[in-house]
């Protein structure tokens, strides 16, 4: 009854902030058109922790207008005007909407018969469905705020006009606005992209490709360790790793479906002696030509084959950000084939497996999203389906995992597990999937000698655990705010003299832990140690090595970490324990 009573509190909360940032974006809105005549609206809607409003303006915004509009936002906050709501006919909003071009357009598609309603307030009426507060005066003054200003396509098409986006946050207290600020402000200072500059991580240049990943020393070396215990995890669970190609003929995307459904994602054909070859944007016709290669016993199964497979998708520029929406990525895929009978235990083996990964990497909340058989055309026995769902419930059971149901929500082809992490901002990102297929063994007839000797279908089950190295590299970089846990730290430590008096002890010391497998830099530079220190710390290297006369007399040294603590003084070999113990 408790969790019942907190989950209603918690939907009648994201209620009321809902109502309260559409109400908002409204009133935004009406301010907009005051400041610039001749504007043209588009949509407003709330979102996640705010909302934003689309304007076609005579002239393009400065940030310095966000504080006027702020300004014009609570006086009209401050007159404590009705929301009012009232449902029109096609034609009255046509013609009420007569000189806002994108609001006719939208009116023009509502099929006829669905209701159309008003919301005015003040001198400002929008075609809008609700809900909203009952007045201006129930929006605090002082607990909302217009954060910034971008474009955005019309409708999200690259063909179509660029519009101002205005985005706002609106809270029910000014404490609450002050919270999300400083979260906002701490999201920013872990920006990925800005860690990946200032840390020599990675970088990416549109004049050589937009939407494709260079990886510095730095992040190669952290990429090269997250590669290094994924393969000897794998190997622990029983996969078998393989490689593919990067590029297939048109008959095998159009074997697998892919030119039929997926080809707007996909690079534009490459000709070789006559007969088109396409860049791979999946791997899994590639693992399924490798399984076509001879005839399969049920003996073999189940056949758990992973790859670190590079594959290429089209993506619009407008889309693409740092690290997390790429044009290149490397996927860690895996697919499972194995008998009916297998199919449980696998599915069970994979979520546990893949919870252990997360867990690995400082991943504690984690929850599971099941989607089940849609409504629409599906491929696939029914029996199958039923089978596949309750294996994955049921895996979902044995790990106590907190889930959420999505009812119809599976793709066509099969149902799946969705896992979603949060990082240490509390923010959720969906990561892990588990989607059985029931489509591709059909189109590409794979089949398997069973132990009465007839040919069946075995069950595939694509799996990618951390989803890309390049957008889970981005959610690490922020999870951690570039502070990697020893670990994955490219440099473990650095160095330090004291003076150059000290160097060569210094150089004795950094070959004596590169000895020892620990990851050193040097620092011989005439710079002071203070500034030697400053700097190690904004590379937030985990531990600073400084040695004078003191150490170098008694062949020990001094351990500084990267949060400022200085510890006691110790041997390098105890050092180095300390180290492989983190």
């Amino acid at each position: 009854m408790a969790d019942a009573a907190s989950a209603a509190r918690a939907e009648a909360r994201e209620e009321k902030l809902l109502k309260i940032r559409h109400s908002t974006a409204h009133v935004m809105a009406e301010a907009v058109l005051e400041m610039f005549p001749g504007a043209k609206i588009a949509i407003g809607p709330a979102i996640q922790d705010g909302f934003y409003y689309d304007f076609d303006l005579p002239e393009p915004l400065k940030s310095e207008d966000l504080e006027r509009i702020e300004s014009r936002m609570r006086e009209i906050i401050s007159g404590k005007f009705p929301f009012s709501r009232k449902v029109v006919s096609k034609e009255e909003a046509v013609e009420l909407f007569s000189d806002q071009p994108y609001k006719l357009e939208l009116i023009r598609e509502l099929p006829e018969g669905q209701e159309i309603s008003l919301y005015s307030q003040d001198t400002f009426t929008d075609l809008c469905r609700g809900p909203h507060v009952e007045n201006t005066g129930e929006l605090r003054p002082d607990a909302f705020k217009l954060l910034s200003i971008a474009g955005a396509y019309w409708r999200g098409h690259e063909r179509n006009p660029m519009l101002s986006r205005i985005y706002g946050t609106a809270w029910e207290s000014r404490k609450e606005l002050e919270e999300y600020l400083k979260r906002q402000e701490e999201i920013e200072r872990r920006d990925h992209r800005r860690l990946g500059r200032d840390l020599d991580l990675y970088s990416t240049h549109e004049e050589a490709g937009a939407g494709l990943i260079y990886w510095h020393p730095r992040g190669a070396l952290i990429r090269h360790l997250v590669e290094q215990y994924w393969k000897r995890e794998h190997f622990r669970h029983g996969y078998e790793l393989i490689y593919t190609p990067h590029i297939g003929k048109a008959w095998l995307w159009e074997t697998s479906g892919h030119l039929g459904f997926y080809r707007e994602n996909m690079y534009a054909p490459l000709t070789i002696d006559e007969t088109d070859y396409y860049l791979k944007p999946m791997n899994c016709p590639f693992h399924i030509m490798i399984y076509k290669s001879s005839l399969r016993s049920y003996r073999e199964l189940p056949l758990r084959w992973a790859e670190l497979g590079t594959v290429y998708r089209y993506e619009r520029s407008g889309v693409l950000h740092g690290l997390m929406r790429v044009r290149g990525f490397t996927q860690d895929d895996a697919h499972i084939f194995c008998t009916p009978e297998q199919i449980e235990e696998e599915i069970h083996r994979t979520l546990r497996f893949s919870l252990d990964i997360w867990k690995a990497f400082g991943f504690k909340e984690i929850k599971a999203y099941l989607a089940t058989r849609p409504e629409e055309k599906s491929v696939g026995e029914p029996e199958r389906w039923e089978q596949a769902t309750r294996s994955l419930k049921k895996a979902i059971d044995l790990e106590a995992l907190d889930f959420e149901l999505d009812e119809g929500g599976g793709a066509f082809y099969g149902p799946k597990i969705d896992l979603k992490v949060k990082d240490s901002l509390g923010r959720e990102w969906q990561m892990t999937t588990i989607q059985f297929d029931f489509n591709m063994p059909e189109r590409f007839d794979m089949t398997y000698a069973a132990a009465d000797g007839g040919l069946q279908r075995p069950y595939m089950v694509h799996r990618a655990l951390l989803g890309s190295l390049e957008r889970f590299f981005g959610v690490l970089i922020e999870h951690y705010g570039g502070a990697f846990p020893v670990w994955l730290a490219p440099v473990q430590a650095v160095v330090i003299p004291v003076a150059q008096a000290f160097n060569e002890y210094a150089q004795q010391v950094a070959a004596r832990l590169r000895d020892g497998d620990a990851r050193v830099s040097l620092d011989l530079s005439d710079q002071r140690m203070n500034a030697k220190i400053r700097g190690a710390q904004n590379q937030k290297i985990p531990y600073m090595i400084i040695l004078g006369e003191k150490e170098r007399s008694s062949g020990k040294i001094s351990l500084r970490t990267r949060g400022g603590e200085q510890l006691p003084e110790l041997s390098i070999e105890k050092f180095l324990a300390m180290l492989h113990d983190e």
